[in-house]
C-alpha cells in the first residue's frame, strides 16, 4: 500500500513556473512507476507524463513535452513534476499516481492516487 500527497501548486502567471512534489510512504514506492495527471473543471483526468520504475524512462503527453519534466527520488520516496512556460489550458487539479497495470495513459490503469494540487494559470 502506497500513500501519495501532492503539494507545490498555486497560482501563476502565463509563461511562469512551478514545481510539484509527491511524497509517498508505505512500502514498495521504488517497485511502482509514477505519473502526473490533471483534470481541468468539466474534463476528465488527463494523461501528463509517466516514468517506469526500473530505467527511469519518461513518457510525455504531447502537451506536456519541452515544458514539463518529471523526476523522482526513491531514497526519498519523492516525485516531482516541474513545469514551465505554463499556459492558461494548464489551469486544473494535478495528481500524482503510482503503480500502473494496463495502458499508463489511462487513469483506470492506475492504482494508488494522491489527492491533487489545484494549479492556476492566469492569462
Amino acid at each position: 500500500q502506497v500513500q501519495l500527497v501532492e503539494s507545490g501548486g498555486g497560482l501563476v502567471q502565463t509563461g511562469g513556473s512551478l514545481r510539484l512534489s509527491c511524497a509517498a510512504s508505505g512500502t514498495r514506492f521504488s517497485d511502482y512507476s509514477v505519473a502526473w495527471f490533471r483534470q481541468a473543471p468539466g474534463k476528465g483526468r488527463e494523461f501528463v507524463v509517466m516514468m517506469n520504475w526500473n530505467d527511469y524512462v519518461a513518457r510525455y503527453a504531447e502537451s506536456a513535452k519541452g515544458r514539463f519534466t518529471i523526476a523522482r527520488n526513491n531514497a526519498e520516496n519523492t516525485a516531482s513534476l516541474r513545469m514551465s512556460s505554463l499556459k492558461p489550458e494548464d489551469t486544473a487539479v494535478y495528481y500524482c499516481a503510482a503503480y500502473s497495470t494496463g495502458r499508463s495513459d489511462l487513469p483506470e490503469a492506475w492504482h494508488y492516487w494522491g489527492q491533487g494540487t489545484q494549479v492556476t494559470v492566469s492569462s
